[in-house]
């Protein structure tokens, strides 16, 4: 590793589904080391032994991959500096916590979490900010002898020293100061020997040569702990960037109510994974100029932290939905069909293995109705005209239509010039409904809204020459048949 290359890590804890905070905090890290020709390493923060699972972890790295963010070392890959889960690093934490103790930059905590209520209830009663008395922090002997008879077991706390500024220069919110008597002695190791967030993650950075920690705004907090602890162990800082947060459209904090919080929730629905990264990277980022859609490339070459802001991002699902409507109809019907074929199967238009034929058709299918969707799940609203023969009115507006006086002579026409083509595909459809515009000189509402009725029952939808090649011609005539003689 040269001393000028940039280092930078996602470090998420594998405790549930992979939030979209955590996705757009990855892609603001990959953005940067892409960007700087660096290294991205992805981490485990897995010292939550309750709530840290597998399938979690799984998840994670599964979403990443699928949002096209690949990593230069870590879990999976390995590297020089691994291991690379915080519960195989155990051994290493615990030397650092002997050297601290053994400086008296940190000591034994034999406190209850009794006694550390009581104080905090105290405290806010008192209307102080809560903190450790640090009743602890100059035990003698003697009485740390009669905590161990006691049966107690320490946690191990932190010294932190008085009267100090806590100054650093945030990459997206300039200089930011804390006052260390505001901090109070924090735990750095907890009783069952497994040290916390905010102490193994200094370790981590400073041993795997991180050269930026950008992470989000929520963290902001933990940084002036960190902070002690690199100048404590003699470690060199990183620079920080903390990221703001993402709000919903009420300008809450996402949550469930706001809808899917989930990368597997929108994979699920059908969006396209470059469509979700070009809407996380304008989520706190703003390029030069009125760009909103972007390659991956393209991202890559704009990006810079000077352009993060530090207001809070508003999740828009309408701007979402947009961008990803955009990607979709520049896709193949290929991949519209892969978007869309776990909600058609869902919805019972396919099941079992999809024949050669069967494919190619979904595909015009899809060419048709593409147009229409912001994402995959959307297909089902638009793919009935295609499946279901019996056709019926989707209003009493639409059975109106074809009780116009010119709608059974437009129908009489199509069904005559339809008979007679020798091919029916889009350009020879688009002819026929031409000429019969002109024939009739009818304005084309008046011929095309009363054809649509009668083969679909809808008012709206793909456009004709797409349609009827894709329904063909014998199920065509007899949807308008079996219409007009309801009427």
């Amino acid at each position: 590793m040269t001393q000028d290359e940039i280092r930078v890590r996602f470090a998420p804890s594998p405790t549930g589904p992979f939030h979209i905070g955590g996705a757009r905090s990855a892609l603001f890290n990959w953005l940067l080391a892409r960007k700087m020709g660096g290294k991205l390493i992805l981490r485990i923060e897995d010292t939550d032994l309750e709530r840290s699972t597998k399938e979690s972890e799984e998840n994670i790295k599964e979403a990443l991959k699928w949002l096209g963010m690949t990593w230069d070392e870590g879990i999976d890959i390995g590297g020089e500096y691994g291991p690379y889960r915080q519960t195989e690093r155990l051994d290493i934490y615990q030397k650092y916590t002997e050297e601290l103790l053994a400086k008296g930059l940190a000591y034994h905590c034999y406190c209850t979490d009794e006694e550390l209520e009581k104080d905090r209830q105290q405290q806010m009663a008192n209307g102080e900010t809560p903190h450790y008395l640090g009743r602890c922090s100059h035990l003698t002997k003697e009485s740390e002898a009669k905590f161990i008879a006691e049966g107690r077991k320490p946690t191990v706390r932190f010294r932190v020293p008085p009267n100090q500024q806590i100054v650093f220069t945030d990459l997206v919110r300039g200089t930011v100061s804390f006052e260390s008597n505001g901090v109070g002695d924090f735990v750095i190791v907890k009783s069952d020997g497994i040290p916390v967030y905010n102490y193994a993650v200094v370790i981590d950075d400073a041993l795997m040569k991180m050269t930026h920690v950008i992470r989000a705004e929520e963290h902001l907090s933990n940084t002036p702990r960190q902070l002690l602890i690199y100048d404590a162990l003699g470690f060199k800082r990183p620079e920080f960037g903390h990221i703001s947060l993402i709000l919903g459209k009420d300008r809450t904090k996402m949550s469930k109510r706001h809808g899917a919080t989930s990368v597997q929730q929108y994979r699920d629905l059908g969006y396209l994974p470059e469509a979700l990264v070009n809407f996380l990277a304008l989520l706190g980022w703003s390029p030069v100029g009125e760009q909103e859609i972007f390659s991956l490339e393209e991202l890559i070459q704009a990006f810079s932290m000077d352009r993060v802001a530090k207001n809070p991002a508003v999740f828009d699902v309408d701007k979402l939905n947009y961008i990803n409507a955009t990607y979709i109809k520049q896709a193949s019907p290929e991949c519209v069909l892969e978007l869309a074929l776990p909600h058609l199967q869902a919805a019972g238009y396919v099941d079992g293995t999809l024949t050669a034929e069967k494919r190619a058709w979904l595909m015009e299918v899809m060419t048709a109705v593409k147009e229409h969707l912001s994402y995959g799940a959307q297909v089902v609203d638009h793919v009935d005209i295609f499946f279901n023969e019996d056709v019926q009115f989707e209003s009493e507006e639409a059975a109106e239509v074809l009780r116009d006086e010119d709608a059974s002579q437009v129908i009489e026409v199509f069904k005559e010039k339809m008979a007679a083509l020798e091919t029916v595909d889009a350009a020879s459809v688009k002819k026929v409904l031409k000429s019969i515009v002109k024939e009739l000189k009818l304005g084309g509402k008046k011929v095309y809204m009363p054809l649509r009725v009668a083969m679909t029952g809808k008012m709206h939808g793909p456009d004709l020459d797409h349609i009827i090649p894709i329904i063909g011609r014998e199920k065509v005539m007899a949807r308008i048949n079996a219409t007009m003689a309801k009427m």
